[in-house]
């Protein structure tokens, strides 16, 4: 007798029914079932993304050849790909993202912790990512005049470098109107690229005590105030206070700031960065921007091994239900890892969760020993028995 229920089973342990069942009430997602649950469509779109299901045939036939192994997942039996295609078209996508915050929390006090620098302010990076589409498929995803695209805004806590905030809107919404309505705590440190900077929203976190770290832009005008001793046998080439100059820039932001310039060896090239935090040193300052990179790492590591690309569905409703449970997804592979003894790559992790889904292993044990084989005596009785 099996002592575990499957992988995959195991897995759905971290969605309590009652908490599922609670946000689908607030959510008003159970109107007009017809005896395919709103529990039975999570499972299926979150099979779709750890079990790799590129469509709705894959998901429905893959769950179907399963036989009775699906009964420990609470499905009495697969879904029709029409069933699933009319679930995800009407239901309301808010219950995925409340699940989505539900298992965030979760993974921020199992290994959210603290982040690699000395410092105890709060370290965060913001930016967004296009998801290209098809224009003619997703005729109301307009971004340009002949492509279409949604963008995915995300807030990254670098204290086990899980999101913090998301948000998905249609391509044509640019990412600084997103991060004006984001509201930060006095002393945190915002990481942003150069796409960003704004000085009238620079002059308002600098009023509030929150902390900026960006690339200085090329036609920047601003007169230097002091200059800083520069660190020696470091990369940093200058460290100066500045005043902005610009009829505009002055005005929005008048307050002194910060300018670094720091030597990158690998590109041959210095890239200066403009922040208002004047206690670190330069060579934190730095390791602060080179950090932000682990925001665009998220976002490879989410379009690569996650379905994210392609869609199951093409309403509005079915796209945001599916980019959502791939969130949920990729929460849930950077939960096992933390709790993995071996240092898995997210892309193996992903392969063998794949292959291993609906196998009947105890989850935690297989986790830190993937490739463990049977004994000898036992893979004997087993040949006996079959004799």
């Amino acid at each position: 007798m099996n002592k575990f229920s499957s992988i995959f089973g195991q897995l759905l342990t971290l969605f309590p029914r009652l908490e599922f069942e609670s946000f689908v009430k607030k959510t008003k997602s159970a109107c007009h079932t017809k005896g395919f649950s709103c529990w039975d469509q999570f499972v299926a779109m979150l099979f779709c993304q750890l079990g790799q299901a590129h469509s709705l045939r894959e998901i429905c036939g893959g769950l179907a050849t399963a036989l009775g192994k699906i009964r420990h997942l609470g499905l009495t039996k697969a879904p029709s790909r029409s069933t699933l295609a009319y679930a995800n078209e009407h239901r309301p996508w808010q219950l995925y993202e409340q699940l989505f915050y539900q298992l965030l929390s979760r993974c921020h006090s199992q290994f959210g912790g603290k982040h690699k620098f000395r410092f105890k302010n709060k370290l965060v990076s913001f930016d967004a990512s296009v998801i290209a589409m098809c224009l003619s498929v997703f005729d109301w995803a307009k971004y340009r005049r002949t492509k279409g695209a949604i963008k995915l805004h995300l807030l990254l806590d670098h204290a086990g470098y899980l999101p913090q905030f998301v948000n998905i809107t249609e391509g044509r919404v640019h990412e600084i109107k997103i991060l004006k309505k984001v509201s930060f705590d006095a002393g945190t440190i915002v990481a942003i690229d150069r796409g960003l900077v704004d000085y009238e929203l620079f002059g308002q976190w600098t009023r509030n005590g929150i902390h900026f770290v960006t690339p200085l832009k090329s036609n920047a005008d601003y007169q230097v105030v002091k200059n800083n001793p520069v660190p020696k046998n470091r990369n940093i080439l200058k460290d100066q206070l500045i005043r902005l100059n610009g009829f505009y820039s002055k005005d929005k932001c008048p307050y002194l700031l910060r300018l670094v310039e720091v030597w990158i060896e690998e590109k041959q090239a210095s890239l200066v960065l403009l922040t208002n935090q004047m206690q670190f040193g330069a060579t934190t300052i730095a390791a602060i921007y080179k950090d932000r990179w682990q925001i665009e790492l998220f976002f490879k590591a989410l379009k690569q091994n996650l379905r994210i690309k392609t869609f199951v569905g093409t309403s509005p409703n079915a796209v945001m239900i599916q980019i959502w449970t791939a969130l949920i997804a990729i929460l849930i592979l950077k939960y096992l890892q933390s709790k993995a003894k071996i240092n898995w790559s997210l892309s193996n992790l992903v392969a063998m969760l794949r292959f291993n889904l609906l196998t009947y292993k105890d989850l935690w044990h297989w986790l830190d020993h993937p490739y463990y084989s049977p004994p000898l005596e036992q893979e004997v009785v087993q040949m006996s028995l079959l004799c």
